[in-house]
């Protein structure tokens, strides 16, 4: 677990708030064109489990360019949804055109004027590791009603095949070695995210959590497959001339395996009680 926090504090609330808030500006449309949704299984579950409902209030933390929000928006339930990011934000904003009971505020969670007690549920997709923890737990524990709801949904990065990976292997090391790790397969990705669900139980904020995972598989474009590439933290670091000489070696390798890139993936909830 120790680990696992060091790794946040150096790659994500570790960050100056201003340097997050623009973090994904230049990957923005790729986000949203790339980034997987969340499957309806995990979507049903937890909506079973915090009890929501159209008389439900919603917030939802960190909702980059709407990912989560229309799964959750159909139920017709009120929606308050903070984003930092000015593209995101603005990409949402088309997202949620539909929904009339969801309003998006450009702003970060630590900034968001607090509506102590006002939901029923707090949301966070992929988001909650962005936010300081000794910020996070409490600001969210505050916002929520009596018996209210934690919930962190998670999709971890896609993988390819392991002989794919071992391919493109090859060119990480010789072109970008800082970005080398090791194959995550569903057992370890399983794991990371169970860890990222007990940091809430172990603030101090929450109890009762009921967490659950499934390994989804999907298939890309080798095109679509390097648009999400550019989604992930560590390939937003590299530098241009860096990371063209990357891509352009990726997409050889890819297109040598054919047209398309079997990928998988765990996707992930947890739902924990207000404490």
């Amino acid at each position: 677990m120790q680990n696992l926090k060091q790794i946040l504090q150096k790659e994500c609330y570790g960050k100056d708030l201003e340097q997050r808030k623009h973090w994904y500006s230049h990957a923005a449309q790729a986000y949203q064109q790339a980034r997987p949704r969340y499957p309806k299984e995990i979507v049903d579950r937890v909506i079973d489990l915090a009890k929501l409902s159209s008389d439900s209030t919603l917030l939802e933390v960190g909702c980059g360019p709407a990912i989560a929000t229309p799964a959750f928006a159909v139920l017709g339930c009120r929606m308050v949804c903070v984003e930092p990011n000015p593209d995101f934000f603005h990409l949402a904003q088309q997202t949620c055109e539909p929904y009339p009971n969801v309003e998006l505020q450009n702003c970060s969670f630590e900034e968001w004027e607090l509506e102590p007690q006002g939901f029923d549920a707090v949301l966070a997709a992929s988001s909650f590791h962005w936010i300081v923890p000794e910020i996070g737990y409490p600001k969210a524990a505050a916002a929520l009603r009596p018996e209210g709801h934690l919930i962190l949904l998670w999709n971890k990065e896609l993988q390819p095949r392991y002989e794919l990976y071992q391919q493109l292997l090859t060119v990480y090391q010789n072109v970008a070695p800082s970005l080398t790790r090791s194959y995550e397969d569903s057992a370890t990705q399983a794991a990371i995210l169970d860890q990222l669900g007990q940091m809430a139980i172990e603030s101090g904020y929450f109890k009762d959590m009921v967490s659950g995972h499934i390994e989804v598989e999907v298939t890309y474009s080798v095109d679509r497959y390097l648009m999400l590439l550019n989604t992930y933290s560590p390939h937003l670091k590299l530098e241009t001339e860096q990371k063209q000489e990357l891509f352009a070696g990726l997409r050889q390798v890819l297109e040598q395996n054919g047209d398309t890139v079997e990928l998988s993936y765990v996707s992930a909830f947890h739902v924990a009680r207000l404490n």
